[in-house]
């Protein structure tokens, strides 16, 4: 493992922000739009102000545990430095689930789209294409990578301020609703709260990605101050596109009547608002979006095995190495694009089923990491604003997260209790039964920030 050559610090909190809003992909409001206005009668906006609220108790728990390890491991190092070394490997290791597969997931996506517009092209080709182009971005430079996502969140951007704008004009011509302004998505008289909670634990993994911000704590200067407000303003921005959005989606569709597929409303929605030239230009904003998470969740699973790899838990030599002229993880980085090759493979039912697990877990053990770390090792309770900060918000929040565990697939279940049975089976190996300590670096080897 090399010890002189670091990860390049030179993200700014603007660049990051942008990078989490990308790995949520702003566009998924419009493909959970159908299911959750069926579920809520109507209410997707309210649902989405519970799953903003709900999101942001975990959010504010990231951001505390930053502050105590501003380093790029994420819930693998503030679980393991909080509450046990075997513990923290394991939320590492389940984590791997969602973070590996991800790439993958929209790279076939991707596919999946281009396929549908050029369907005479071999679909291998856009796979290939789409990853070499990821793990490029990602390969020769952080900022590259951070420059390349905020096009492609940009473009999203523009996409939506088109919608919104042939919403309203819609809207003003007797379209849905016939009025821009209403309360009715949010609340109306004899509306149920249950339908609402349930459309926000579909909703809430929209926000899934706020959390990969931590894991780019070594490349931003100031990392202890700058990560924080990177993870509320990812929540926040992020909350706020899917409430904008999925308001003037439910004025101009105040029921799922229009639609032929709820569940795949979304080509729908653009052809009905704007016609098949808006659609096209619609499905291009769709496929940046899946580049877009693509590339943040490249980069940050290659930061996270890059901790672990320093840590020696899986090989420092490949996973904790660092390029020299580069300055990023370089070998992660084309791992990962390699294993984003499976989508040549592999469908789309099989591949959703590989991730949410792994984040599950890290939103959980973030929480209680809070806790362990300011309540039981530093006694911070003893006043009512540490009481409240310290062991009032992390409990709603893996509250909250438990209501989500309950709504998980049960495909991701069953793949993501066998991926941590592997894991256990690995950690015996490297503790040989768990007689030797997990191995680590100690926070005072890690450079300064």
């Amino acid at each position: 493992m090399q010890e002189t050559v670091q990860l390049k610090r030179s993200l700014s909190l603007w660049a990051i922000v942008m990078l989490g809003v990308g790995y949520m992909t702003p566009m998924v409001a419009f493909d959970t739009f159908g299911i959750v206005s069926e579920e809520t009668g109507g209410h997707v906006p309210a649902s989405y102000v519970i799953a903003l609220v709900g999101m942001l108790f975990t959010a504010a728990s990231y951001g505390k545990m930053v502050k105590v390890y501003p380093v790029a491991g994420s819930a693998y190092t503030y679980t393991q430095k909080t509450i046990s070394k075997k513990l923290g490997f394991f939320v590492g290791w389940a984590s791997l689930l969602d973070y590996l597969f991800l790439p993958m997931v929209n790279a076939l996506l991707s596919k999946i789209y281009l396929s549908a517009l050029f369907p005479g092209v071999p679909s291998w080709i856009w796979v290939v294409g789409i990853v070499a182009l990821v793990t490029a971005a990602n390969l020769f430079s952080v900022n590259v990578a951070a420059n390349f996502n905020t096009f492609l969140v940009a473009f999203q951007f523009l996409v939506i301020i088109v919608f919104i704008t042939l919403v309203v004009n819609g809207l003003q011509n007797g379209e849905g609703a016939g009025t821009v302004f209403s309360l009715v998505p949010f609340a109306e008289s004899g509306m149920s709260i249950s339908p609402l909670v349930a459309g926000a634990t579909v909703l809430c993994f929209s926000f899934l990605g706020f959390d990969a911000v931590t894991t780019l704590a070594e490349e931003t200067p100031n990392a202890a101050k700058t990560i924080p407000k990177a993870i509320f303003l990812t929540a926040l921005v992020g909350g706020v596109l899917f409430v904008s959005v999925s308001y003037f989606t439910q004025m101009y569709f105040p029921d799922i009547s229009r639609f032929s597929e709820p569940e795949s409303a979304s080509p729908e929605i653009a052809l009905f608002v704007g016609g098949k030239l808006f659609q096209a230009f619609f499905l291009a904003g769709t496929l940046t979006g899946t580049l877009a998470s693509g590339l943040a969740s490249h980069t940050s699973v290659s930061r996270l095995l890059y901790v672990m790899g320093r840590d020696g838990v899986i090989s420092p030599k490949f996973f904790g190495y660092i390029h020299p002229k580069w300055r990023t993880p370089a070998l992660n980085v084309v791992l990962v694009g390699l294993v984003s090759l499976v989508a040549i493979f592999i469908d789309l039912e099989t591949a959703t089923s590989l991730i949410n697990f792994g984040a599950l877990i890290a939103f959980t053990f973030v929480n209680v990491a809070v806790i362990s770390h300011y309540v039981v090792k530093m006694k911070r309770y003893k006043n009512i604003k540490d009481f409240v900060n310290y062991l009032l918000f992390p409990v709603i929040g893996a509250s909250i997260v438990m209501v989500l565990w309950f709504h998980l697939n049960i495909y991701s279940l069953i793949l993501g209790i066998v991926w941590s049975v592997l894991g256990i089976m690995y950690l015996m190996y490297i503790t040989k039964g768990f007689r030797s300590p997990v191995p680590q670096m100690h926070m005072e080897e890690v450079r300064e920030l």
